[in-house]
């Protein structure tokens, strides 16, 4: 089966250092991918790779079998992003927010399937209509995430999306980015969480210093072992 995305042993330099050296993974169609790191590992990096924002000096990176330095136009109606602080207008409200961006791309949705994208991020009816001014960061998170949904891509690409979240919170994204996957979408997120990736990625690819050092799968029954994890993550293990 051809993967949903596939890095082909990229390497990208900036300003004359290499921050990515040969990395390759594939996702399937329906899996979550975590890219677990510390600050400066890669991690944004490599998902600038897959948004075209930045070209490898060797390697390709594909979506869906388009390379994405061939094909962006087509590439990008195919994702939808949610950047660690995503940037919205906070003297919008959240239905307003969400139905100027979708302007952006080209894409509509009325309030019944704003209001029940809304539903599926937990944000509570009564702030709907305020402005974003008087929400909390994990509150402008999770009208982020919904507009995220309503694009409807088969490919979600996520940078640290539990940010700003609270525990509960977490817990309920974590519960969603799931459901995605059993609705066949394909998730790519980067993150130095290393309890969160392990909760709900199929697999989990160790990036450090630019290099893949380590590959985790989630077993048939139950979660990828934290414990292995979080041993290599701390360079406590030769994985």
């Amino acid at each position: 089966m051809e993967a949903a995305l596939a890095a082909n042993s990229i390497t990208v330099k900036r300003s004359g250092q290499t921050v990515l050296n040969d990395v390759s993974f594939q996702v399937a169609a329906g899996d979550v991918y975590a890219l677990l790191g510390g600050n400066g590992a890669g991690k944004s990096t490599t998902l600038l790779t897959f948004l075209g924002f930045l070209s490898p000096d060797t390697g390709t990176v594909e979506v869906l079998g388009d390379d994405v330095g061939a094909n962006l136009k087509d590439v990008r109606l195919k994702i939808a992003y949610l950047p660690e602080a995503a940037t919205l207008y906070p003297h919008l409200n959240a239905y307003e927010n969400i139905s100027y961006f979708l302007s952006l791309a080209k894409a509509t949705a009325d309030q019944g399937a704003i209001d029940a994208a809304l539903d599926r991020v937990s944000l509570k009816e009564g702030a709907r209509s305020n402005r974003l001014d008087t929400y909390s960061k994990g509150m402008r998170q999770k009208v982020a995430i919904a507009l995220a949904l309503l694009r409807d891509a088969p490919v979600l690409l996520l940078d640290e999306p539990t940010s700003g979240l609270d525990p509960v919170a977490i817990d309920e994204f974590n519960a969603l980015v799931r459901s995605l996957a059993e609705e066949k979408r394909t998730v790519l997120m980067v993150t130095h969480d290393v309890y969160g990736a392990c909760q709900i990625a199929d697999r989990i690819g160790l990036l450090k210093d630019g290099e893949l050092v380590g590959a985790f799968d989630r077993p048939q029954s139950g979660q990828i072992d934290t414990e292995q994890v979080h041993a290599a993550f701390a360079g406590r293990s030769g994985s």
